[in-house]
């Protein structure tokens, strides 16, 4: 079944190690991409990264990976170029990817000041038994445990990445009638449940904006600004002056919009 709803894509498991769990400071200290090409030709990338931090003693416990490890490596900025045309418009299979690898690697893109990938679609194996309404536990290992998958080097990048393909494969085996949909279909389906209304009729998401400032707070859409954050994620400037000044007057500030470019063009822009 994987094989048939995967065939002429570029599919690559994905996985990181970090120092952290946060998605927004925490920083990459391994990543693999793992997979094939749309000709079925095998992609194997990966590659430890200098987080240009310390790593904490928790996270060094989960993977193993310490500063001397990194200490000779470039920093993500090195291979940002690589992870883009890896990721860009392929098919992400991963553990947790959505909520957490795709978000800190959003994260480290934006931090260069760069639009991060967009993958064709994000098939999360932890939605999926979630979605199957499978038993706990959901972790990795203990899925892979349950059917038979082999996770030696568990909490290397290479190694989840690996797991979470075949984890993928045998689930498209197991409940063969979930899987019978396009991939972009299978996806909504993890997101949003089962639903019949067409999600692409609402436009373009947040994600589709071109980045104004270089942490992406700040969005264009057109001749409009659209904020990326906090609790108007998702209005325009404009919208914003008439409901909200109170938070403009924030949202100008350096704590809202950190970029002194930015603060000054939105000034300029609606006359502030």
């Amino acid at each position: 079944m994987a094989q048939d709803l995967l065939s002429g894509e570029r599919v690559l498991a994905f996985d990181l190690e970090t120092t952290g769990i946060s998605t927004n400071n925490d920083r990459i200290v391994q990543l693999a991409l793992i997979g094939v090409d749309a000709d079925e030709l095998p992609i194997h990338f990966e590659t430890l990264v200098n987080p240009r931090m310390p790593i904490p003693y928790g996270a060094t416990n989960v993977h193993g990976i310490y500063d001397s490890d990194v200490k000779g490596e470039g920093d993500f900025s090195t291979i940002a170029d690589k992870a883009f045309e890896l990721i860009d418009g392929s098919v992400i299979i991963g553990h947790n990817a959505r909520n957490f690898d795709m978000k800190l690697i959003n994260s480290e893109f934006l931090r260069l000041g760069k639009l991060p990938p967009k993958p064709k679609v994000v098939l999360d194996t932890l939605e999926v038994v979630r979605r199957l309404k499978l038993a706990r536990p959901h972790n990795l290992g203990a899925l892979c445990k349950r059917y038979g998958i082999s996770l030696e080097n568990a909490h290397t990048a290479a190694a989840d990445a690996a797991a979470s393909m075949l984890l993928f494969w045998r689930l498209t085996v197991d409940h063969p009638s979930s899987f019978r949909r396009s991939i972009t279909e299978v996806e909504r389906w993890l997101v949003n449940g089962e639903i019949k209304s067409d999600a692409s009729a609402i436009g373009r998401g947040i994600d589709d904006l071109g980045l104004v400032d270089p942490q992406g707070r700040i969005r264009k859409d057109g001749e409009q600004y659209v904020v990326a954050f906090g609790r108007h994620k998702g209005k325009e400037i404009s919208q914003i002056i008439s409901e909200d000044p109170g938070y403009l007057n924030w949202l100008l500030s350096p704590k809202g919009i950190e970029d002194d470019a930015t603060r000054e063009l939105i000034r300029n822009q609606y006359s502030l």
